[in-house]
């Protein structure tokens, strides 16, 4: 009997019966390929990767930071109190002068902007890394932090090429959106840690030199791919995003909401040390981020339903509802064992609310402001941190730690009320 050749498809066989005539093909049948997930087609887009490798280099200083002046500055001076002054005074600063850099962004471009102000940022850096080394008063601390604060808003300049890149698609960029709000918890987690690890392993000084080098790195590589940018929009006529229809009210849930994560980081840190177990407070806060950068990405590979501004009370509402949990832990068991879990699951509403957030933003910015309306986003979130951690530590000294586990649930709630607020307003006024 022959055999068929090999390389070739089998031929049909003939099969004869008394009413049919059969013929059974088995040739090989290819199945279409799987359609690519939602991450994976953010990056078959030319470029993203190169920018988002640089961009996350850039972004993991962020955490880095504010943990390495405090450790610095108290091993050096021996002032817990000086350290957190400087910080706060460089958070202020920022507050400040990020939105006038950002809109020199939009109008000049990502690339001939970032570079120079993040190099007058480093300058600081260096500055306050030599006051601290050679025992310079304490003025010049102050002076030397302060003039970090040109570092540019990395993740809202990669969220502006996402929205510049994915256009109209909504899909697509809710799913960017979310994964830079995982970028963010990640780098949160990973930022502190690494500080505290150079600080103690090598010297008090090596966190805040590691986060100056690896910012100027990451800002090299994500401004060097040019194809992606946005182009610069020097004679826009829009108006400023503060002023932007809808855009004030979101700004004030912002700052409600960063009230959330600045009063729950200082209370735990607090309950932790009450119970004698201080260093594992970051351990226990690394869990609350855990949790909101795996609830980001799933949120993220989920396709959004109904508008954006009805999805954002929802997800401020689920956020309330779960910051109860740590409160109800450590009112009922006092164990930083129970908290730690309470924490996982509270930090699971926090990214898909963060992520719509980011979404109205990106929606309410006139057209050519995107960085300086994400910036000012940012800005609305520092404030809330600073606000929440002062009253956190007011609260966690004058009355208990566990007391102080009401204050994110409260600022939770106030976002939910501005929002709910707005949104009552503007359909009571609708022509």
């Amino acid at each position: 009997m022959p055999q068929p050749s090999s390389g070739r498809a089998a031929a049909p066989l003939l099969t004869v019966t008394q009413d049919t005539l059969v013929i059974a093909d088995f040739t090989p049948r290819h199945r279409p390929p799987a359609e690519p997930g939602p991450y994976r087609r953010l990056f078959v887009l030319p470029g993203t990767r190169a920018f988002t490798i640089g961009n996350l280099i850039a972004r993991l200083p962020i955490g880095m930071f504010s943990v390495s002046a405090v450790i610095m500055i108290a091993a050096s001076r021996g002032s817990y109190a000086l350290a957190g002054s400087v910080t706060a005074t460089g958070l202020a600063a920022t507050a400040a002068v990020a939105p006038w850099v950002a809109r020199l962004v939009d109008r000049y471009g990502q690339a001939r902007i970032a570079l120079p102000a993040t190099v007058f940022a480093l300058l600081g850096t260096v500055a306050l890394l030599l006051c601290v080394h050679y025992d310079a008063p304490d003025w010049t601390l102050f002076a030397a932090y302060a003039a970090t604060a040109t570092t540019p808003n990395i993740g809202g300049m990669s969220r502006a090429r996402w929205a510049h890149l994915l256009g109209n698609d909504s899909n697509a960029l809710h799913t960017a959106n979310a994964f830079e709000q995982a970028a963010d918890e990640l780098c949160f987690m990973l930022g502190p840690a690494l500080a505290a690890f150079l600080c103690g392993a090598l010297f008090p000084e090596a966190g805040m030199l590691t986060g100056g080098i690896l910012l100027m790195a990451g800002m090299l590589l994500f401004t060097a791919r040019r194809s992606t940018e946005p182009p610069p929009s020097r004679h826009t006529t829009a108006a400023p995003p503060l002023r932007a229809p809808g855009m004030p009210p979101l700004l004030l849930g912002l700052l409600a909401t960063g009230g959330v994560f600045g009063s729950m980081e200082v209370v735990t840190i607090s309950f932790a040390d009450a119970q004698g177990h201080r260093s594992a407070a970051g351990v226990v806060l690394a869990l609350q981020a855990a949790g909101s950068c795996v609830a980001g990405l799933v949120y993220g590979a989920l396709k959004p339903s109904g508008p954006t501004e009805r999805r954002y009370p929802w997800c401020l509402a689920a956020m309330a509802a779960l910051m109860a949990l740590p409160l109800l832990a450590a009112r009922t068991t006092g164990s930083l064992v129970i908290l730690a879990p309470a924490l996982l699951i509270a930090g699971m509403a926090t990214a898909p609310t963060m992520v719509t957030a980011t979404t109205l933003v990106q929606q309410r910015t006139p057209e050519g402001r995107l960085n300086e309306g994400m910036t000012l986003a940012v800005t609305g979130l520092l404030g809330g941190i600073a606000c929440g951690s002062a009253a956190g530590g007011w609260m966690a000294e004058r009355l208990s730690p566990v007391a102080g586990f009401a204050l994110p649930t409260a600022a939770a709630a106030l976002a939910l009320l501005i929002a709910l607020g707005y949104g009552y307003a503007a359909r009571h006024t609708r022509p």
